[in-house]
Order: structure tokens, then C-alpha cells, then sequence
């Protein structure tokens, strides 16, 4: 599979992980439905993102992800997915409240996002079971927890 990533940071920090890293995961994502895809991933800080959560979702505040995949008349025929626009404070934060480690968090929101443009979503229970599962699987094989589990409460599940 040919992969074309263009990762923007706009951020204002370079606390975020390598494109080698984002690339991978954006691949496993993928895991081979396409043969080619072109996709932008573009981290911001809160205020970018809380623009944009406005603008499109008519949500205030800042979100961990947003996803915008490309919308071509049919018939164009380019491998163009979309982009994702992930926070880097939001995801740093997050990962810290639930106790995870940060590439664990970042991992999971380049899937989820991914996921977002490869048309699945989490907005009925049924969607959001079969996603979960997708991202729990894909993460599982990159050796990261599933991202669902707090730590303290998968312990409690290995003990019972």
C-alpha cells in the first residue's frame, strides 16, 4: 500500500510523535483496504481546534480529534482521504487524566481519526461497538492497551 501523509504542526509544540510513528499508525488503520491514500494530519493547540469544533460540529470547546473526510464529486478517481485535526494539549491532558502513556493516547487518536475517514463512526451503539472493536484490535497488535480499560481497571478485571 502507498501511503502519502503530510503531518502540519501548527501546535506551537513539538511534543508529538514522529511522522514515522503517525505514519504506522495511520497503516494499520488502513490495514491494506487501499492501495493507495493520500491524508493530512495537522496538530494544532485549543484554540485551532476549538474554532473548528464550532464551525463544523457547533460544539464549543476544545475536542481531542476531528475528522474531515474529503468530499469528491463521483467520478474523480484520487486516492485523497481526508484530514485529521488532532490537539496536541487535549491529547496530552487525556492521556494523563486516564492514566495512560501518551504514545498509547496519540496511537489511538491517529486510529480513531483514520477510522473517521474511512467512513466508520460511533454515533449508534451498534457503530460504535464494531469501531471500538476495530481500534482495540488494531492497538492490540501495536502492543498498546485497549484504550477503553482505564489501568486501574483493567487490573481489577485480572484479579477477579
Amino acid at each position: 500500500m502507498k501511503l502519502d501523509l503530510d503531518i502540519q504542526n501548527a501546535s506551537g509544540s513539538d511534543h508529538h510523535p514522529s511522522t514515522d510513528e503517525m505514519t504506522q499508525w495511520v497503516m494499520a488503520a488502513l490495514d491494506n483496504r487501499l492501495e493507495q491514500a493520500e491524508l493530512a494530519i495537522r496538530i494544532v493547540n485549543e484554540a485551532e481546534i476549538s474554532q473548528l469544533n464550532s464551525d463544523y460540529r457547533h460544539k464549543q470547546g476544545p475536542t481531542n480529534v476531528l475528522s474531515f473526510p474529503a468530499d469528491l464529486h463521483p467520478g474523480v478517481d484520487v486516492p485523497l482521504l481526508g484530514d485529521l485535526v488532532i490537539c496536541a494539549p487535549v491529547v496530552e491532558r487525556e492521556a494523563i487524566q486516564q492514566s495512560k502513556s501518551l504514545q498509547a493516547h496519540w496511537a489511538h487518536m491517529v486510529i480513531h481519526g483514520t477510522l473517521h475517514l474511512l467512513g466508520y463512526d460511533h454515533i449508534e451503539d451498534h457503530d460504535a461497538d464494531v469501531m471500538e472493536g476495530l481500534e482495540i484490535e488494531l492497538l492490540k497488535h501495536m502492543n498498546f492497551p485497549n484504550p477503553y480499560v482505564l489501568p486501574q481497571e483493567e487490573c481489577t478485571q485480572n484479579h477477579e
